[in-house]
């Protein structure tokens, strides 16, 4: 039996190349209650169904940083499993609303990669990951620099 892998090396990210994720979510209402509560956010579009049935959208919207935690987390198999950090995250856009009950699926593509200046022991990886619902409408956005081991 072979052993998992979490993660690439430095040397595996090809600039260029796209991964579709494995992983993927469905957003249950549970999730969004949980969220809304932990993160404090109690604005009622997250968690009164009534307030929210009279606004825009008409159902209650899943919290936009639940869902850029999910796209983050879901890409941890493959971008940042070996990472020593993730560096800094930008250009983050939440491209259209997510609702209870959608299924988030996420791909990754690498942008760009240089190697440390201060260390030969790793490289830093510029990704751009875009998460879509399950109708495939893109939902969010977001780009970020993720400092990566190299191989022995």
């Amino acid at each position: 039996m072979n052993q998992s892998v979490l993660g690439l090396y430095f040397e595996d990210f090809e600039v260029g190349a796209e991964i579709e994720h494995a992983l993927s979510k469905t957003i249950f209402e549970s999730d969004n209650n949980f969220f809304s509560l932990l993160t404090m956010n109690h604005h009622p579009v997250h968690t009164n169904m009534d307030y929210a049935s009279k606004n825009q959208h008409g159902k209650i919207l899943v919290v936009g940083t639940l869902v850029f935690s999910l796209a983050v987390g879901m890409t941890v198999p493959d971008i940042s499993g070996k990472a020593i950090a993730n560096l800094g995250y930008e250009d983050i856009k939440h491209l259209n609303p997510v609702f209870v009950n959608d299924t988030i699926y996420v791909r990754t593509k690498i942008l760009d990669k240089r190697e440390s200046q201060s260390k030969n022991d790793r490289g830093i990886v510029y990704v751009e990951t875009i998460a879509t619902n399950h109708e495939g409408i893109d939902v969010l956005s977001f780009r970020r620099y993720v400092l990566v081991k190299k191989r022995n």
